[in-house]
């Protein structure tokens, strides 16, 4: 089974396995680059707060996020499911999002999503699970792996901040592309979550954000 970043500690066995072998990421640590642990909560919640939060700002992911808690406070799929449209845009949701949480409400509620299994997998085939329903995308997946499982070894290649991350600790002339950076991921394996963290961690703390 593969390690799940589920304590500092854990974080920590990571950072060292891949400083101890990548002098680029050992340097960036060094400097200063050092990840939190950030976990959000598993489950039909935590789906939906990545979905609610992208492409709008923090400020008005985290308004949306109190509306939508303060609507669903049990946050049972069922629910979400069963809402009418009226409830979901007095939330703040736009419509796409709205078609997204009802498909995986639905999906979670009919078993086609199995939630609750997706720890236990490796990173790929849950990867696969999730982006089989529909609104659910690739960044998506690998977000909900990584800060709501904490599963080790999620990756988010076509994230751009972790791709200007990349670019940054490795001095590279341009930013990688999702393709060129999932090949570089595969000498961090199986702690490519962990590596993540690091690049994330750089690209803040060198962009100021």
């Amino acid at each position: 089974m593969h390690a799940r970043l589920d304590s500092e500690e854990r974080l920590k066995t990571g950072l060292a396995a891949l400083t101890a072998r990548d002098p680029a990421l050992a340097r960036a640590v060094a400097e200063g680059s050092v990840p939190a642990l950030r976990k959000r909560p598993e489950g039909f919640e935590g789906l939906a707060w990545i979905v609610i939060g992208q492409q709008v700002s923090t400020a008005s992911a985290e308004a949306i996020n109190r509306r939508f808690a303060a609507a669903f406070p049990e946050m049972r799929a069922e629910h979400v499911r069963d809402a009418d449209e009226a409830t979901l845009r007095a939330v703040g949701l736009s419509g796409p999002k709205i078609r997204t949480l009802r498909a995986v409400a639905a999906a979670i509620v009919s078993g086609a999503l199995p939630l609750d299994a997706l720890g236990a997998m490796p990173a790929e085939e849950a990867h696969a699970a999730l982006v089989a329903v529909h609104g659910i995308g690739p960044w998506t997946a690998d977000i909900y792996l990584l800060f709501c499982l904490g599963h080790a070894d999620a990756f988010a290649a076509g994230d751009l901040a972790l791709q200007e991350g990349a670019r940054l600790v490795y001095g590279l002339p341009e930013r990688p592309s999702a393709k060129a950076l999932t090949a570089m991921a595969e000498a961090w394996r199986p702690w490519r979550g962990v590596a993540a963290k690091v690049l994330w961690a750089h690209y803040r703390r060198a962009t100021g954000r």
